[in-house]
């Protein structure tokens, strides 16, 4: 399995105090490793853009990742899932592959195009479903149901401009 990053999960300040809260439930999923690098930095860290973020194991994966059945996952998720925390996850890892970026003047959202993600591309094109559409319950959680309603009527003004 590739694992591979360059920074961890971007974080909004109050996600901090979200995953501290949720620790006591998600220690017993979490690796040795993954506890040693949340021990010595925190639940989030600065990363080299000077961004909040996740703390990685090695400069590899998420501290907060964990494989199930062979597929990673988010520990805070699936203690979630038990009713064990509070938390989902962080907003960005549910916006995933969209990622947020905010200007002085704007916020701008965009698809954060990766080679790992070309097999999910590929399945949404063939069942005809975009990245917005995918990520949908993410981006009414981020962003409120009339901004979803507004980005569903501007992508069908462009799409019509666009497809023949």
């Amino acid at each position: 399995m590739l694992i591979a990053g360059d920074s961890g999960a971007p974080l909004e300040t109050d996600e901090i105090s979200a995953i501290e809260e949720a620790m006591p439930a998600i220690n017993c999923l979490l690796s040795g490793q993954s506890l040693n690098t949340i021990k010595k930095n925190g639940v989030a860290v600065i990363d080299a853009d000077g961004d909040l973020v996740t703390p990685l194991n090695n400069g590899k994966e998420c501290a907060f990742m964990i494989l199930v059945n062979g597929v990673a996952a988010w520990a805070i998720e699936k203690s979630w899932e038990k009713g064990k925390c509070k938390l989902l996850k962080p907003v960005s890892c549910h916006l995933y592959p969209v990622r947020i970026k905010k200007y002085s003047t704007f916020t701008a959202v965009n698809y954060d195009e990766w080679d790992i993600c070309k097999p999910a591309l590929h399945k949404g094109s063939k069942e005809g479903i975009r990245v917005f559409e995918f990520a949908k319950s993410a981006l009414i959680r981020k962003f409120g149901e009339e901004w979803y309603n507004k980005l569903c009527i501007a992508a069908k003004y462009i799409l019509k401009k666009t497809e023949c």
